[in-house]
């Protein structure tokens, strides 16, 4: 296994434990900071320190010509995809959120089979799609079915994180028909920045500053999530993509859930019972279904992650 090899496996087990805490730190950033700032804040952060990284490094930021296209995958992935997951957070369950998210691949084989060029749907694809709704269903019916308030917004949250995958679909959908050979960690930080004024532009019409203040568990949940659920994954993401086969990188969307409601049972008291482990089981089996037929018929182009 040569040097590089190595340093990928290292990047990929990074992105599976930092990508599967990040439900958690969310979670403990709501506790003091508001909705639209603890996803305004983390990405303007996370923008700036890559950018600085990045121009320390002698690379060059994206042309003006590439911002318009970065400002709306900014939104598209961060304002709807991250900034749903996290309203959606003060209702379900941080390990309930990772699961409902590991859906992404849902929507994006439905935006897919909408699109004159995209990919048609299989019969594989179909039982895949029913298992992971299944899955969806037992995780929430409960809840939804007390016909409470706190029934009401966890299927709130539920919807939220729908609108939150479908934003993430689309995001990859138009990166991988608009790949560009420039420069991912610079474009990224450029995308964050965007993402970051969008944000904290909605904060300040929402009136949040006013709410705003910190505890020793928010501020360093806030700063986990900046540097290391951002910054740091990102850039691990990227360097196991270029080594590592995508569909072995893939893999830590597996991960990430278990991960999230282990933590979530152990550190937040989250509740942790036999329908979860079905649930989540039907979800994960309905992905691996999706992602198995989506790898058989892959294009040559798909393979790798398109870049912005």
């Amino acid at each position: 296994m040569t040097r590089e090899q190595k340093l990928a496996w290292l990047a990929w087990v990074t992105i599976c434990v930092v990508w599967g805490t990040t439900y958690l730190a969310i979670r403990v950033a709501l506790e003091t900071v508001p909705v639209f700032l603890v996803a305004g804040l983390r990405w303007m952060a996370a923008g700036v320190v890559l950018a600085l990284i990045a121009l320390a490094m002698g690379r060059r930021l994206p042309s003006s010509r590439t911002w318009a296209s970065l400002a709306l995958l900014g939104f598209l992935m961060n304002v709807v995809g991250n900034g749903f997951v996290v309203w959606a957070e003060q209702y379900v369950a941080s390990g309930l959120t990772a699961v409902v998210v590991a859906s992404v691949p849902f929507w994006s084989v439905g935006i897919e089979a909408l699109l004159p060029e995209g990919e048609r749907l299989r019969w594989p694809t179909v039982v895949g799609l029913i298992l992971g709704f299944a899955g969806i269903v037992v995780l929430v019916f409960p809840q939804i079915s007390m016909g409470s308030s706190e029934g009401r917004a966890v299927l709130g949250g539920v919807m939220a994180l729908q609108v939150a995958c479908l934003g993430w679909a689309l995001g990859t959908s138009y990166t991988k028909r608009h790949a560009s050979s420039g420069d991912a960690m610079t474009a990224s930080a450029v995308q964050m920045l965007f993402s970051g004024v969008m944000l904290l532009g909605l904060a300040t019409a929402s009136g949040e500053w006013a709410s705003l203040h910190f505890t020793p568990r928010s501020l360093g949940a806030m700063i986990y999530l900046a540097l290391a659920g951002s910054a740091l994954a990102y850039t691990a993401y990227v360097y196991a993509v270029a080594h590592l086969p995508i569909s072995t990188v893939s893999l830590y969307a597996y991960v990430n859930p278990l991960i999230a409601v282990v933590l979530g049972s152990l550190l937040l008291d989250e509740p942790f019972s036999m329908r979860i482990v079905v649930a989540a089981t039907l979800v994960m089996a309905g992905i691996a279904v999706v992602r198995g037929v989506q790898s058989s018929g892959a294009s040559p182009a798909s393979p790798r992650r398109a870049r912005p």
